[in-house]
Formats: C-alpha cells, sequence, structure tokens
C-alpha cells in the first residue's frame, strides 16, 4: 500500500478523458475485430461442447500417475485427451476424449480402448458419452447465460444509478465480454465451460471496478455542484486509481500463479482472468467514464436547481 501511495500520491490530476477519442477507436476495432474472427474462424470448442467421452476413474493402489496417463492414452491417438485430478485423495481423475468420428459404435470402441490401456489398476464411477445435441444444448445455455448476466448487470446500475450509467455499465461489459471471446478465436485456445466461468467472472469483476468509479461519480456530483461534467469525470477516475490498481494487481498475481501452477486444466481459465483484468480495467476508465460525456448527465448545479425548481413549483397556489 505504501509503495502505490508513492507512486500515485493523494490528488493526482491525469487528464484520462482527454484521451476518449482514441480509446473509443480502439474499443471499436476490437469489438470489430472480435466479432469478424468469431464470424470466420470461429472457436476451437472443446469436448464439453464439440461432444465427446467422459469418464471419471479411481485408481485402486497408489495415487494416480497422471503423467504415465496422459503419455499412454496419447499412443492411442484418439484426437484431444484431457485429464484432471479431482477429490482430496489423489486417486480419481477426471479423463476427457475428443469425440470420435462415427456414431456410436465408434465412441464405445474408443471407451474399450481407454479401458483397456488404463488396464485393472483403476475402476470406472461414471462414463458419459456426451454427443453432439448435448454438446449444442451446452452452447446455448452458455451463451443465454451470458447474455442474462449482460442484462442483469445493466438492469442493476441502472436502477442503482441513471440510464446513462446502466448505458456505460452494459457498453463497457459487452466490450470486455466479446473481446475474450475474441481472444479465444482469433489464438485458437479451446473454448468449454471453463471459458465461460471466466467470462461471467470478468463480467462481475468489470462492473465492479465500473461501479465503484461511478458511485464516486455520484458522490462528487452531489459535492461539486459547480464543477463541469469533464473534470468531475476525471476526478472521480483519479480519485479511485489506487484503489484500483491495488484491486487489481492482487487478482492478477492469484491468477499469474493459476495459469503457472494450476496444470493444463486451468490454462485457458488462467489467460481468460488475465486479459479480463487488463481489458476490463481499461473498459472501465476509458469507455465507461467517457460515455458520460455524451449522455447530457446533469452536473449538481443543474441537479440543485431543478429541485429548487420543483419545490417552488409545489408551494405555488
Amino acid at each position: 500500500m505504501r509503495l502505490i501511495e508513492r507512486l500515485l500520491p493523494h490528488g493526482t490530476t491525469y487528464d484520462f478523458i482527454r484521451y476518449r477519442l482514441v480509446a473509443f477507436g480502439i474499443t471499436a476495432f476490437l469489438i470489430v475485430g472480435s466479432l469478424v474472427s468469431i464470424s470466420v474462424k470461429g472457436f476451437n470448442f472443446g469436448i464439453d461442447f464439440a461432444g465427446g467421452i467422459l469418464i471419471e476413474a479411481q485408481a485402486t493402489g497408489a495415487s494416480a500417475d497422471l503423467h504415465a496417463m496422459r503419455t499412454s492414452l496419447g499412443e492411442l491417438h484418439l484426437g484431444e485427451v484431457s485429464l484432471q485430478e479431482f477429490g482430496n485423495t489423489g486417486r480419481d481423475v477426471m479423463i476427457r476424449v475428443q469425440r470420435q468420428d462415427g456414431a456410436e459404435k465408434a465412441q464405445m470402441e474408443a471407451l474399450a480402448k481407454v479401458k483397456e490401456t488404463l488396464g485393472s489398476g483403476y475402476t470406472y464411477r461414471r462414463v458419459e458419452i456426451v454427443g453432439p445435441k448435448v454438446g449444442g444444448e451446452l452452447v446455448r445455455d452458455g451463451v443465454m447465460a451470458v447474455a442474462l448476466s449482460l442484462l442483469a448487470i445493466a438492469v442493476y446500475v441502472w436502477f442503482r444509478f441513471e440510464w446513462q450509467f446502466g448505458v456505460g455499465a452494459l457498453v463497457s461489459t459487452f466490450h470486455d465480454v466479446i473481446t475474450t471471446f475474441g481472444l479465444f478465436s482469433i489464438t485458437g485456445l479451446e473454448f468449454n465451460l471453463t471459458t465461460v466461468a471466466a467470462v461471467l467472472t470478468i463480467a462481475g469483476y468489470s462492473v465492479n471496478d465500473t461501479v465503484v468509479e461511478y458511485d464516486r461519480v455520484r458522490e462528487n456530483l452531489r459535492k461539486y455542484k459547480s464543477m463541469s461534467l469533464y473534470d468531475l469525470l476525471n476526478l472521480a477516475v483519479n480519485e479511485t486509481l489506487a484503489r484500483t490498481i491495488l484491486t487489481v494487481s492482487t487478482v492478477f498475481v492469484t491468477v499469474l500463479a493459476l495459469l503457472f501452477f494450476g496444470g493444463e486444466v486451468l490454462r485457458g481459465f488462467s489467460i481468460a482472468m488475465l486479459w479480463g483484468l487488463i481489458i476490463g480495467t481499461y473498459s472501465s476508465i476509458y469507455v465507461a467514464m467517457p460515455m458520460l460525456v455524451y449522455f447530457n448527465l446533469r452536473t449538481g448545479k443543474e441537479r440543485a436547481e431543478d429541485e429548487q425548481a420543483e419545490a417552488e413549483a409545489s408551494q405555488a397556489p
């Protein structure tokens, strides 16, 4: 905290709103580029969405040897095979195998090969074959979850503040979500249910950052009645800047640890979160705040004049 205070002493006056047109151009480029990539290239769907075989296996003896399992299953040439340890015993492993070309018979043959390769050292607690229909339903439910979360965020901010704030929060959060989708489309990273969880987390983090800044704007509207809206927005960003950097730094270090030590299963989630932290902070400062300049948000002086006029009108005979 002391280091941040030295880097950002009290009373900073950085002119963030000055670069709003450049920021809007960058934002438009990121959104359009993401939409084009999603439309043209699409996603590299994981087993959750593309379908495949899900197996929960438990080692009968010592802890499961994930390295040996990954090596032996990789030699079967069944396509993508992912392993994830779960539980506290170190014996339980979740195995996901890419959907094989062909009907149910091809999936059963692949399942038999996996069991034969692992041998008698494992028992199988659950086996599921995820078909393309189930994968399609998961895609639809994932899209619906993201869309409803964006709508709920906009409604919440609208009711807590004013409609201008709700629109600003919706646009900035949509920007964060769609650019995260674009990142996965452009890079070809596996897109699965874990990615959807990361996107929803990013949306929540982004709106939290935006609400903190909007709340400071609302306070300053009451406190500085004669200050112009341009200066007031800059003041709100500067006053919350230290808090923003502290929060981002703390979460960034945590997610960075997940990226390096969380294994392959959490790789996509960690990358999405790291991107979300950066793009979410950017959008809160350079998208959500500058948009208020163009929404005719009333200053504190104008609000006071309106309240006085209403009071005089109610007292008139």
